[in-house]
Protein backbone atom coordinates (compact mmCIF):
# COMPACT_ATOMS: atom_id res chain seq x y z
CA UNK A 1 0.00 0.00 0.00
CA UNK A 2 1.46 3.50 -1.28
CA UNK A 3 1.86 6.11 1.61
CA UNK A 4 3.19 9.45 0.53
CA UNK A 5 4.66 9.77 -2.36
CA UNK A 6 8.17 7.68 -1.07
CA UNK A 7 6.79 4.86 0.78
CA UNK A 8 5.28 1.62 0.92
CA UNK A 9 3.17 -0.27 3.71
CA UNK A 10 3.95 -3.72 2.37
CA UNK A 11 0.47 -6.11 2.66
CA UNK A 12 2.89 -9.42 2.42
CA UNK A 13 5.18 -10.58 4.83
CA UNK A 14 8.78 -10.27 3.25
CA UNK A 15 10.18 -12.82 6.10
CA UNK A 16 13.91 -12.59 6.30
CA UNK A 17 15.25 -16.25 6.85
CA UNK A 18 18.80 -16.21 6.58
CA UNK A 19 21.60 -13.58 6.99
CA UNK A 20 25.32 -14.21 6.43
CA UNK A 21 28.65 -12.08 5.62
CA UNK A 22 32.28 -12.00 5.46
CA UNK A 23 34.88 -9.56 6.11
CA UNK A 24 38.42 -8.52 6.06
CA UNK A 25 40.97 -9.10 8.79
CA UNK A 26 40.60 -5.02 9.61
CA UNK A 27 37.10 -5.22 10.09
CA UNK A 28 37.40 -8.24 12.16
CA UNK A 29 39.58 -6.55 14.96
CA UNK A 30 37.19 -3.59 15.48
CA UNK A 31 33.82 -3.31 17.77
CA UNK A 32 32.19 -5.96 16.05
CA UNK A 33 34.66 -8.47 16.24
CA UNK A 34 32.55 -10.63 18.42
CA UNK A 35 29.74 -10.93 15.67
CA UNK A 36 31.95 -11.40 12.37
CA UNK A 37 32.23 -15.55 12.07
CA UNK A 38 33.73 -15.89 8.81
CA UNK A 39 36.70 -13.72 8.39
CA UNK A 40 39.13 -13.44 5.35
CA UNK A 41 42.67 -14.71 6.12
CA UNK A 42 43.78 -12.25 3.45
CA UNK A 43 42.45 -9.65 1.21
CA UNK A 44 43.86 -11.05 -2.55
CA UNK A 45 42.79 -14.73 -1.20
CA UNK A 46 45.33 -16.13 -3.84
CA UNK A 47 43.68 -13.78 -6.89
CA UNK A 48 45.37 -11.98 -9.24
CA UNK A 49 43.69 -8.90 -8.66
CA UNK A 50 41.74 -7.15 -6.15
CA UNK A 51 38.65 -7.16 -7.95
CA UNK A 52 38.53 -11.10 -8.12
CA UNK A 53 39.19 -11.41 -4.83
CA UNK A 54 36.28 -8.76 -4.41
CA UNK A 55 34.28 -11.10 -6.59
CA UNK A 56 35.26 -14.37 -4.63
CA UNK A 57 34.89 -13.19 -1.69
CA UNK A 58 30.84 -12.06 -2.58
CA UNK A 59 30.20 -15.83 -4.25
CA UNK A 60 32.12 -17.43 -0.69
CA UNK A 61 28.87 -14.89 1.07
CA UNK A 62 26.08 -16.45 -1.05
CA UNK A 63 27.22 -20.09 -0.40
CA UNK A 64 27.46 -19.11 2.77
CA UNK A 65 23.74 -17.82 2.83
CA UNK A 66 22.90 -21.09 0.88
CA UNK A 67 24.29 -23.13 3.80
CA UNK A 68 22.35 -21.73 6.78
CA UNK A 69 19.43 -21.70 4.75
CA UNK A 70 19.37 -25.18 4.00
CA UNK A 71 18.21 -24.42 0.34
CA UNK A 72 19.94 -24.60 -3.18
CA UNK A 73 20.46 -21.63 -5.53
CA UNK A 74 17.57 -23.00 -7.70
CA UNK A 75 14.70 -22.66 -4.65
CA UNK A 76 15.71 -18.85 -5.37
CA UNK A 77 13.43 -16.88 -8.25
CA UNK A 78 17.07 -14.63 -8.61
CA UNK A 79 19.60 -12.91 -7.20
CA UNK A 80 19.94 -8.90 -6.56
CA UNK A 81 23.02 -7.51 -5.76
CA UNK A 82 25.55 -5.06 -6.56
CA UNK A 83 29.42 -3.65 -6.23
CA UNK A 84 31.34 0.11 -5.74
CA UNK A 85 33.28 -1.37 -9.22
CA UNK A 86 32.93 -0.19 -12.45
CA UNK A 87 30.04 -1.88 -13.97
CA UNK A 88 29.53 -4.05 -10.99
CA UNK A 89 32.00 -6.00 -11.76
CA UNK A 90 32.52 -7.93 -8.51
CA UNK A 91 28.40 -8.89 -8.30
CA UNK A 92 28.35 -9.77 -12.14
CA UNK A 93 30.87 -12.22 -11.95
CA UNK A 94 29.41 -13.41 -8.86
CA UNK A 95 26.01 -13.99 -10.12
CA UNK A 96 27.43 -15.98 -13.16
CA UNK A 97 28.39 -18.45 -11.20
CA UNK A 98 24.77 -18.96 -10.05
CA UNK A 99 22.51 -19.79 -13.15
CA UNK A 100 19.43 -17.94 -12.11
CA UNK A 101 18.47 -14.68 -12.97
CA UNK A 102 20.54 -11.97 -11.93
CA UNK A 103 19.08 -8.09 -11.35
CA UNK A 104 22.17 -5.95 -11.16
CA UNK A 105 21.74 -2.72 -8.85
CA UNK A 106 24.00 0.27 -8.39
CA UNK A 107 23.08 2.65 -5.35
CA UNK A 108 27.04 3.28 -4.46
CA UNK A 109 26.95 2.38 -0.77
CA UNK A 110 23.15 2.47 -0.57
CA UNK A 111 22.67 -0.13 -2.39
CA UNK A 112 21.74 -3.21 0.38
CA UNK A 113 18.81 -0.57 0.63
CA UNK A 114 17.95 -0.82 -2.55
CA UNK A 115 17.66 -4.41 -2.82
CA UNK A 116 15.43 -4.86 0.01
CA UNK A 117 13.24 -2.22 -1.25
CA UNK A 118 12.90 -3.69 -4.74
CA UNK A 119 13.04 -7.17 -3.57
CA UNK A 120 10.12 -6.72 -0.78
CA UNK A 121 8.33 -5.04 -3.83
CA UNK A 122 9.13 -7.86 -6.38
CA UNK A 123 7.62 -10.05 -3.82
CA UNK A 124 4.56 -8.15 -2.96
CA UNK A 125 3.48 -8.23 -6.82
CA UNK A 126 3.43 -11.69 -6.24
CA UNK A 127 5.74 -12.93 -9.39
CA UNK A 128 8.46 -13.71 -6.92
CA UNK A 129 8.49 -15.83 -4.20
CA UNK A 130 12.60 -16.36 -3.33
CA UNK A 131 15.19 -14.01 -3.67
CA UNK A 132 18.71 -13.43 -2.76
CA UNK A 133 19.97 -10.11 -1.79
CA UNK A 134 24.17 -9.55 -1.94
CA UNK A 135 26.15 -6.61 -2.04
CA UNK A 136 30.06 -5.94 -0.83
CA UNK A 137 32.69 -3.55 -1.08
CA UNK A 138 36.88 -4.27 -0.98
CA UNK A 139 39.28 -1.51 0.27
CA UNK A 140 41.87 -2.11 -1.82
CA UNK A 141 39.39 -1.98 -5.03
CA UNK A 142 37.39 0.78 -4.36
CA UNK A 143 40.39 3.04 -3.67
CA UNK A 144 42.11 2.43 -6.89
CA UNK A 145 38.56 2.75 -8.90
CA UNK A 146 38.03 5.76 -6.44
CA UNK A 147 40.57 7.40 -5.46
CA UNK A 148 44.37 6.97 -5.70
CA UNK A 149 46.76 3.83 -6.90
CA UNK A 150 47.57 1.50 -3.43
CA UNK A 151 51.12 1.74 -4.52
CA UNK A 152 51.34 5.79 -4.25
CA UNK A 153 50.87 5.47 -0.58
CA UNK A 154 48.80 8.59 -0.19
CA UNK A 155 48.00 10.37 2.60
CA UNK A 156 44.62 10.26 4.02
CA UNK A 157 42.40 13.19 4.80
CA UNK A 158 40.87 14.06 8.27
CA UNK A 159 37.43 13.62 7.11
CA UNK A 160 38.09 10.76 5.33
CA UNK A 161 36.38 7.13 5.89
CA UNK A 162 37.96 3.92 5.51
CA UNK A 163 36.48 1.36 2.34
CA UNK A 164 35.70 -1.67 4.52
CA UNK A 165 36.69 -5.06 2.65
CA UNK A 166 33.10 -7.09 3.88
CA UNK A 167 30.08 -8.48 2.10
CA UNK A 168 26.74 -9.40 3.27
CA UNK A 169 23.93 -11.17 1.88
CA UNK A 170 19.81 -11.75 2.87
CA UNK A 171 16.88 -13.94 1.78
CA UNK A 172 13.95 -12.84 0.91
CA UNK A 173 10.70 -14.75 1.08
CA UNK A 174 6.95 -14.86 1.22
CA UNK A 175 6.98 -18.07 3.97
CA UNK A 176 8.59 -17.88 7.19
CA UNK A 177 11.03 -21.27 6.69
CA UNK A 178 13.14 -20.39 10.18
CA UNK A 179 11.83 -20.06 13.69
CA UNK A 180 13.32 -16.98 13.91
CA UNK A 181 12.48 -14.82 10.75
CA UNK A 182 12.25 -11.29 10.91
CA UNK A 183 9.44 -9.17 8.46
CA UNK A 184 10.66 -6.28 6.22
CA UNK A 185 7.06 -4.27 6.98
CA UNK A 186 7.40 -0.79 5.19
CA UNK A 187 10.15 1.00 3.00
CA UNK A 188 10.69 4.45 1.94
CA UNK A 189 12.49 4.46 -1.48
CA UNK A 190 15.26 7.75 -1.12
CA UNK A 191 15.15 10.46 -3.72
CA UNK A 192 18.84 11.86 -4.88
CA UNK A 193 20.19 14.96 -2.74
CA UNK A 194 22.68 16.94 -3.71
CA UNK A 195 23.77 19.93 -0.94
CA UNK A 196 26.91 20.80 -3.47
CA UNK A 197 29.52 19.02 -1.54
CA UNK A 198 32.75 18.65 -3.31
CA UNK A 199 35.42 17.04 -1.57
CA UNK A 200 35.50 13.69 -2.68
CA UNK A 201 37.31 12.46 1.21
CA UNK A 202 34.31 14.02 2.93
CA UNK A 203 31.59 11.02 2.00
CA UNK A 204 29.55 11.67 5.08
CA UNK A 205 28.78 15.32 4.49
CA UNK A 206 27.68 14.17 0.77
CA UNK A 207 25.20 11.76 2.25
CA UNK A 208 24.12 13.15 5.48
CA UNK A 209 21.44 15.70 3.75
CA UNK A 210 20.27 12.77 1.95
CA UNK A 211 19.39 10.48 4.99
CA UNK A 212 17.70 13.19 6.75
CA UNK A 213 15.62 13.90 3.68
CA UNK A 214 14.72 10.04 3.97
CA UNK A 215 14.59 9.51 7.38
CA UNK A 216 11.93 12.99 7.79
CA UNK A 217 9.80 11.40 4.82
CA UNK A 218 9.62 8.12 6.18
CA UNK A 219 8.14 9.59 9.47
CA UNK A 220 6.10 11.45 7.77
CA UNK A 221 4.50 9.22 5.42
CA UNK A 222 3.71 6.51 8.07
CA UNK A 223 3.03 8.74 10.92
CA UNK A 224 5.89 7.46 12.96
CA UNK A 225 8.28 9.24 15.32
CA UNK A 226 11.83 7.68 15.99
CA UNK A 227 10.77 6.29 19.29
CA UNK A 228 8.63 4.21 17.01
CA UNK A 229 12.19 2.08 16.92
CA UNK A 230 14.34 0.56 19.37
CA UNK A 231 17.16 0.85 16.91
CA UNK A 232 17.54 3.23 13.75
CA UNK A 233 20.60 3.00 11.66
CA UNK A 234 22.21 4.53 8.41
CA UNK A 235 24.38 2.78 6.40
CA UNK A 236 27.92 4.94 5.92
CA UNK A 237 27.69 8.13 7.05
CA UNK A 238 30.50 7.75 9.74
CA UNK A 239 31.50 10.25 12.45
CA UNK A 240 30.94 13.12 11.31
CA UNK A 241 28.50 12.62 8.80
CA UNK A 242 25.98 11.12 11.46
CA UNK A 243 26.92 14.08 13.63
CA UNK A 244 25.94 16.19 10.51
CA UNK A 245 22.43 14.05 9.88
CA UNK A 246 21.43 14.36 13.58
CA UNK A 247 21.83 18.26 13.11
CA UNK A 248 19.82 18.61 9.66
CA UNK A 249 17.10 16.92 11.47
CA UNK A 250 16.80 18.74 14.86
CA UNK A 251 16.80 21.68 11.99
CA UNK A 252 13.16 20.20 10.83
CA UNK A 253 12.18 19.73 14.45
CA UNK A 254 12.67 15.99 14.73
CA UNK A 255 15.08 15.08 17.52
CA UNK A 256 16.43 11.68 17.44
CA UNK A 257 16.63 9.07 20.10
CA UNK A 258 20.23 7.85 21.64
CA UNK A 259 19.44 4.64 19.74
CA UNK A 260 20.20 6.28 16.27
CA UNK A 261 23.32 4.99 15.34
CA UNK A 262 25.24 4.02 12.03
CA UNK A 263 27.01 1.12 10.70
CA UNK A 264 30.20 2.56 9.28
CA UNK A 265 30.61 4.44 12.50
CA UNK A 266 30.64 1.31 14.81
CA UNK A 267 32.25 -0.70 12.50
CA UNK A 268 36.15 -0.05 13.58
CA UNK A 269 37.33 0.87 17.17
CA UNK A 270 38.87 4.21 17.64
CA UNK A 271 42.61 3.06 17.90
CA UNK A 272 42.29 1.13 14.90
CA UNK A 273 42.86 5.06 13.06
CA UNK A 274 40.24 5.03 10.37
CA UNK A 275 39.14 9.06 10.89
CA UNK A 276 36.04 9.25 9.98
CA UNK A 277 34.88 5.26 10.36
CA UNK A 278 33.76 2.37 7.54
CA UNK A 279 32.12 3.15 4.33
CA UNK A 280 31.57 0.96 1.07
CA UNK A 281 28.55 -1.23 -0.89
CA UNK A 282 29.84 -4.24 2.04
CA UNK A 283 29.47 -1.81 5.23
CA UNK A 284 25.19 -2.13 5.82
CA UNK A 285 25.30 -5.69 4.61
CA UNK A 286 27.64 -6.94 6.47
CA UNK A 287 27.00 -4.70 9.40
CA UNK A 288 23.22 -6.05 9.47
CA UNK A 289 23.62 -9.76 8.36
CA UNK A 290 25.89 -10.43 11.24
CA UNK A 291 25.42 -7.67 14.30
CA UNK A 292 21.85 -6.47 13.65
CA UNK A 293 20.29 -9.69 12.69
CA UNK A 294 22.14 -11.00 15.95
CA UNK A 295 19.89 -8.58 17.86
CA UNK A 296 16.99 -8.96 16.32
CA UNK A 297 17.51 -12.71 16.83
CA UNK A 298 18.14 -12.26 20.72
CA UNK A 299 15.28 -10.13 21.27
CA UNK A 300 17.42 -7.34 22.02
CA UNK A 301 15.82 -4.77 19.54
CA UNK A 302 12.59 -5.54 17.97
CA UNK A 303 11.60 -3.28 15.83
CA UNK A 304 15.04 -1.94 13.28
CA UNK A 305 14.87 1.02 10.99
CA UNK A 306 18.12 0.59 8.50
CA UNK A 307 18.59 3.58 5.99
CA UNK A 308 21.66 2.66 3.47
CA UNK A 309 22.90 5.40 2.34
CA UNK A 310 25.15 6.00 -1.20
CA UNK A 311 27.83 8.33 -2.62
CA UNK A 312 26.38 8.82 -6.72
CA UNK A 313 29.97 9.81 -7.65
CA UNK A 314 32.37 8.16 -9.99
CA UNK A 315 35.87 8.26 -10.79
CA UNK A 316 35.04 10.97 -13.40
CA UNK A 317 32.93 13.40 -11.94
CA UNK A 318 34.94 15.00 -9.13
CA UNK A 319 37.47 15.94 -11.79
CA UNK A 320 35.13 17.56 -14.05
CA UNK A 321 33.99 19.61 -10.96
CA UNK A 322 30.86 18.23 -10.49
CA UNK A 323 29.20 18.15 -6.94
CA UNK A 324 28.68 14.88 -5.34
CA UNK A 325 25.02 13.77 -4.92
CA UNK A 326 23.70 11.50 -2.25
CA UNK A 327 20.91 8.79 -1.71
CA UNK A 328 19.83 6.74 1.08
CA UNK A 329 16.85 4.43 1.33
CA UNK A 330 14.55 3.55 4.58
CA UNK A 331 13.58 -0.56 5.42
CA UNK A 332 11.81 -0.89 8.17
CA UNK A 333 12.45 -4.41 10.15
CA UNK A 334 10.54 -5.95 12.60
CA UNK A 335 10.25 -8.80 14.95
Amino acid sequence: MKKGKQSVFFQKDIFINDAASYVGKRESEGNLRDYFQNVLKDDLMKEKSYELAETKMQKMTVEKLLEVSGKTVNDFDCIMGGDLQNQIFATSFCAREFDIPFFGLYGACSTFGEGLCAGGLFIESGNFKKIIVVTSSHFSSAERNYRFPLELGNQRTPLSQWTVTASGAVTLSDEKYKDFAPKITAITVGKVVDFGVTDANNMGAAMAPAAADTLKTHFSDLSRSPDYYDAIFTGDLGIFGHELCTHLLSNDGITMPKTFSDCGKIIFSEKQKVFMGGSGAGCSSAVFASYLFELLRKNEIKKLLLVPTGALLNKDSPLQKQSIPGIAHAVSIEV
